[in-house]
């Protein structure tokens, strides 16, 4: 039959495209929910890198509004209704997201190690489902209910990435953890990219309710997948055959524990070798985010591209990372399974790939931007060679403590978010006066520090080694007393 691990690593890439699915496409459908600004013959969403055109004319047509903030225009495509919310509103839906992820990230990996990650994971999705089916529902009452629903998406969502290493961590073997580890990122990316034209061809054909409820739907069925395939560990799945069930158990030797365990929360917050980690990993995301927020601004603003015409131009990193990604990720395991050099050899040596080049090119690129096309290849090659984070910082915490390696991500994970607020805030300090490349270099140069810094911490102080603090003691079994004899001399 065809290996259980092997349906567990797809399974995985499907529920990050199906997570950041539900994470992008609000920013999509908003498009189609708010008033447009009005030009002669399109309008267009300037918060957005995204714009609509119509053909019609604008110049003698007036917008209406009730008391529901509902403004029907007749010279605009008919999506359904649309919401006077202006841009500090809009911010706030986007924003809540964000907000409901950071409170979920740091309990879901104890969650999922103490109660096991299928019904973590699977429940998640099916509510998620429910919560997104509601927003036409929740847009008609108020935009409160709006912001309260992404809240509650980003709460749910939280649970997933840090539960789905503790997947990785009971059912793959450690030759094969790189590739499951690009599969989450590979995910990601796959997710944002396909969100897009699919968001945006459902709301042109069916309206944008319809962009919500197929997303809806699609996370309900991924949740029901997850429920019928997966198992919270080997031992745990009805059908798998007892000889990959003592492949997978024998890969991970005494490393990896069936007894459950307070995460020794204390030493790890003490661990030089996690500290490393934690910088590379912050450093890795704060790129992703500063590009994945900021690039269609730069591309559009400061390059002069139009993203309505060559939308795909923006999703090329994205592209690149997914694919450099899984390459990487397939490197990695090979050399390990070879054993061509150690673990903590293999993740140092690949830091120059992840973070090094990265750098490297954003340090060379306000040099070089007289011309676009080269700006943005200089962008592409840097999220693509910073898909070697698969086998670097994303994989890491699996080597530094498989029993708790959900909770360690986690970690990462809630202090790396805060990039996603940071970043904008960052480019918005330095452009606030003027927006030309000459104000962009130093955002270019600030990321490639945080690249460069964290590597060479990384390979100073990291570590591909299992640390002592990912021992579980087994408790003792109790001794039964036995009642002391007396002897009496008579």
């Amino acid at each position: 039959s065809f290996p259980k691990r092997m349906i567990v690593t797809v399974m995985i890439f499907v529920a990050c495209t199906a997570s950041f699915m539900l994470r992008v496409h609000m920013s999509i459908n908003l498009l189609a929910m708010i008033q447009p600004t009005v030009s002669n013959n399109s309008f267009i969403i300037t918060n957005s890198t995204v714009a609509i055109s119509s053909n019609q004319e604008h110049s003698n047509e007036t917008f209406t509004k009730d008391d529901n903030h509902i403004v029907p225009t007749l010279a605009v495509p008919d999506y359904g209704p649309r919401y006077d919310w202006k841009q500090n509103i809009q911010s706030h839906i986007l924003g809540a997201y964000f907000y409901g992820y950071l409170l979920t990230s740091l309990p879901a990996g104890p969650l999922a190690e103490r109660y096991g990650p299928q019904r973590l994971i699977g429940y998640s999705f099916l509510l998620c489902a429910i919560v997104t089916a509601l927003f036409p529902l929740l847009a008609a009452i108020d935009v409160w209910c709006v912001i309260a629903g992404r809240f509650m998406i980003g709460f749910l969502s939280g649970f997933v990435y840090p539960t789905l290493h503790n997947v990785i961590s009971r059912w793959i073997p450690p030759n094969e953890k790189s590739k499951a580890v690009a599969c989450i990122a590979g995910g990601s990316t796959f997710g944002t990219v396909i969100t897009w034209p699919f968001a945006g061809l459902l709301t042109e054909h069916f309206g944008w309710v319809y962009a919500f409820y197929v997303p809806a739907l699609l996370s309900a069925l991924v949740g029901v997948i997850w429920f019928w395939l997966i198992a919270d560990s080997p031992s745990d799945h009805k059908t798998i055959t007892k000889e990959e069930r003592d492949l997978i158990e024998a890969s991970f030797g005494s490393t990896v524990s069936k007894a459950k365990a307070k995460p020794p929360l204390g030493k790890v917050v003490k661990s030089i070798p996690f500290a490393a980690l934690v910088l590379s990993h912050y450093s890795s995301f704060w790129g992703l985010n500063f590009f994945v927020t900021q690039a269609p601004k730069f591309i559009n603003e400061v390059l002069g591209f139009n993203l309505t015409n060559a939308g795909f131009l923006s999703s090329l990193p994205y592209l690149a990372r997914m694919f450099s990604g899984f390459f990487f990720g397939i490197i990695g395991d090979g050399l390990r399974r070879n054993e061509t050099m150690t673990v903590t050899a293999l993740r140092k040596s690949f830091i120059v790939f992840s973070h090094f080049l990265p750098g490297a090119f954003l340090i060379a690129l306000p040099f070089i931007a007289q011309n676009p096309i080269v700006t943005v290849s200089c962008i592409i090659a840097c999220l693509g060679f910073n898909g070697a984070s698969t086998i670097t910082n994303l994989v890491n915490a699996q080597d530094l403590a498989p029993n708790f390696a959900a909770t360690l991500y986690g970690m990462m994970n809630f202090l790396a978010t805060t990039a996603g607020f940071l970043a904008p805030m960052t480019v918005a300090f330095f452009t606030s006066e003027k927006n030309t490349m000459d104000e962009w270099k130093y955002v270019f140069l600030l990321t490639a520090g945080f690249y460069i810094v964290s590597g060479i911490f990384f390979i100073a102080f990291g570590s591909g080694k299992v640390q002592k603090w990912n021992e579980i003691k087994q408790q003792p079994a109790a001794v039964s007393a036995e009642p002391e004899v007396l002897s009496v001399k008579l």
